[in-house]
């Protein structure tokens, strides 16, 4: 089980049986709000309140890497554009749409909606 409260640390959770283990992973010093995992759970990418989005690779046991990070507008959401974990998809506040490289954060594509998104 993977955690995160508002001091912007990620913790692993550890459950078996009646026992468990606290270990933690990353710690970001922003508010994360919220945690997605790719379709086969090996990255996850870590959503700030500030509109950055770090990944994190839980069997490389590393760092939170910053892959983006929004300039002029916070984003509201971002998620992985299956098949792979190549790329992800993120929506900012001023409603534009941008697909993203998880390798290096490069923009490829972005489309404006034309309205404010909200969650």
């Amino acid at each position: 089980l993977y955690f995160s409260a508002q001091e912007g640390i990620l913790s692993f959770y550890h459950i078996k049986d009646l026992q468990y283990e606290i270990k933690i992973c990353a710690d970001i010093s922003q508010p994360i709000s919220s945690l997605i995992f790719s379709p086969d759970y090996t990255n996850l990418l870590l959503i700030t309140d500030q509109g950055t989005v770090y990944s994190y690779r839980p069997v490389r046991s590393g760092k939170a890497v910053k892959i983006l990070d929004s300039s002029s507008s916070c984003f509201v959401a971002a998620d992985f554009l299956t098949p792979g974990n190549n790329y992800c998809v993120s929506v900012t506040i001023s409603g534009e749409a941008q697909v993203w490289s998880l390798e290096d954060g490069t923009l490829l594509s972005k489309l404006n909606l034309g309205i404010e998104v909200h969650v």
